[in-house]
């Protein structure tokens, strides 16, 4: 997706969107298995074992397979809407129910402090190679992000990898950019 720099960020929602609806299934999965073969290969990843993912929605890149596929082997935690800001809580699959915004949440009382978290896989509607994200507008996960050390990592299809994403002063970028064709390392000095 080239000349995205005059684009502002409900434009380059819109084009991200309209090029989702068209993977078909076998696509989106390929993808998914792609970008995790390639998260699987950093170093944040390997040398984390505390992980805050998301439980992806249909239009975001499946997390569902890797979460099964580490869940034995990694920390796993998932994030929880709590007003304006997220929780985050271990992730079992038994203890999922729908929360806001249609996404499944984990239950229960056991709040994680985010300090406690080595590493952040966090989904946007689109990245540049600065490691600028792209959210869906609310703001949940740049409020997470700035009380965090952890390794930040986005993840997303390679249509969502834009030229650049308009910043604003609550912005909180990522560390790494993983699609399934491109690992971007971004040093923003915490890696």
């Amino acid at each position: 997706m080239k000349n995205t720099n005059s684009m502002d960020k409900n434009e380059i929602r819109r084009k991200v969107k309209s090029l989702r609806v068209m993977l078909s299934e076998i696509e989106k999965q390929t993808a998914a298995e792609q970008v995790f073969a390639r998260l699987e290969k950093t170093a944040a990843f390997l040398m984390a074992d505390r992980i805050l993912m998301y439980h992806s929605l249909p239009d975001e890149l499946s997390t569902h397979a890797f979460l099964k596929k580490w869940a034995d082997r990694k920390h796993f935690y998932l994030p929880r809407v709590n007003g304006v800001n997220l929780e985050i809580l271990p992730y079992d699959q038994s203890r999922l129910e729908l929360g806001s915004f249609h996404i499944e949440e984990p239950t229960g009382d056991d709040v994680v402090d985010p300090s406690e978290i080595e590493l952040m896989v966090i989904p946007a509607v689109a990245y540049d190679r600065r490691g600028n994200r792209l959210g869906r507008g609310k703001g949940f996960y740049d409020r997470l992000l700035k009380t965090t050390k952890a390794a930040k990592v986005g993840i997303g299809y390679e249509f969502q990898l834009v030229d650049e994403v308009p910043v604003e002063p609550h912005d909180q970028p990522v560390d790494i950019v993983i699609t399934q064709n491109t690992t971007i390392i971004i040093s923003n000095g915490s890696l």
